[in-house]
């Protein structure tokens, strides 16, 4: 009875160091396993400062690599669009990189999204023709940054184009932000980019006015004004016959950055010009039906208020006596 006492411990005790010998070795592996995670974390980590790091000195690098090629020195349209397009390049390769450190097969990865890319394209065709948009935008130039432009009522000076938006600054200086795909299929109306534009006015002057020398007169005016190209020479004439009024179009050319303060300062001068020729520039007037007869034809509109009240007071009473009588 003893010996088998004494088997039954000995295997009990060989057990259990068995046991223990299982834990230690899944305390080991597990150790293991939380050292190599934390140095993986810990190399990706510098991976990623590393990766940002590198984006600012590449964009940084690119900008000043385009800013030596002599077309796209003074282009900060094309600068800031490649500038972006590096920095999002240097990202996506530093994110792999991280990815990979961590023990993720990127093969694979490449592989579900090359698998999925029919799915991915369709959800994400806003974005991507925003791209598009921007490359052919950035190929045909149809406006820089700098130039003020109107896209579907939209009046701005840009600021940037990039990947997805182009930025704008309105003359309150109010931030507007337009898609490049809206961009890209709207009519773009850049209106800083010709170097001179026109002025157009149109006046209204009496029908009983001379024609010739209101013509000379505005012509005269326009001429003086410093910023006014002399070529071509500032025209007006007749253009509309309208009710009360003979329509003079009176047009002038500016340099493009002089043209809003210089149509302010050529239409006061046009006015103070026809004051001082005596020249009358027609406005509505005020005119009343007479509703009885024998009234005058024409009458102020304190006369026009208290005629009709003293008539809601007829009207009244009529109505009032109609009613007692029923």
């Amino acid at each position: 009875m003893s010996l088998e006492l004494a088997q039954t411990l000995t295997d009990a005790v060989a057990v259990g160091q068995g046991a223990i010998s299982a834990d230690a070795a899944v305390v080991a592996k597990l150790t293991d396993m939380a050292g190599d995670l934390a140095v993986n974390l810990g190399i990706a980590l510098l991976i990623l400062c590393a990766t940002l790091f590198a984006a600012k000195w590449a964009s940084s690098g690119a900008r000043r690599a385009l800013s030596r090629v002599r077309g796209f020195r003074h282009d900060q349209t094309v600068l800031s669009f490649a500038v972006q397009v590096v920095r999002v390049l240097v990202f996506a390769i530093g994110f792999i990189a991280v990815l990979q450190r961590l023990g993720v097969q990127t093969t694979s990865i490449i592989a579900v999204l090359g698998a999925a890319s029919l799915a991915v394209g369709l959800a994400l065709q806003g974005t991507l023709s925003n791209v598009a948009a921007g490359m052919m935008l950035l190929i045909l130039r149809p406006y820089r940054v700098g130039d003020v432009i109107n896209i579907n009522g939209n009046v701005g000076k840009v600021q940037r184009l990039d990947l997805f938006m182009t930025q704008m600054a309105d003359a309150n200086n109010v931030k507007i932000m337009v898609p490049n795909a809206k961009v890209f299929e709207d009519t773009i109306l850049n209106l800083s980019g010709q170097q001179t534009r026109r002025i157009e006015l149109k006046i209204g002057v009496g029908y009983g006015e001379n024609l010739s020398q209101t013509r000379d007169v505005l012509i005269a005016a326009t001429a003086m004004h410093e910023k006014v190209l002399p070529d071509p020479p500032p025209w007006a004439g007749v253009t509309n016959l309208l009710d009360s009024s003979v329509e003079m179009t009176l047009q002038a050319w500016v340099k493009s950055d002089d043209y809003w303060q210089t149509k302010a300062d050529v239409l006061q001068a046009a006015k103070e010009a026809l004051d001082t020729a005596d020249i009358e520039i027609p406005f509505p007037h005020q005119v009343g039906v007479p509703y009885k007869e024998g009234d005058p034809a024409l009458f102020h509109e304190g006369q026009v208020i208290s005629r009709l009240h003293e008539a809601s007071q007829s009207f009244e009473s009529d109505a009032g006596r109609d009613s007692d009588e029923g």
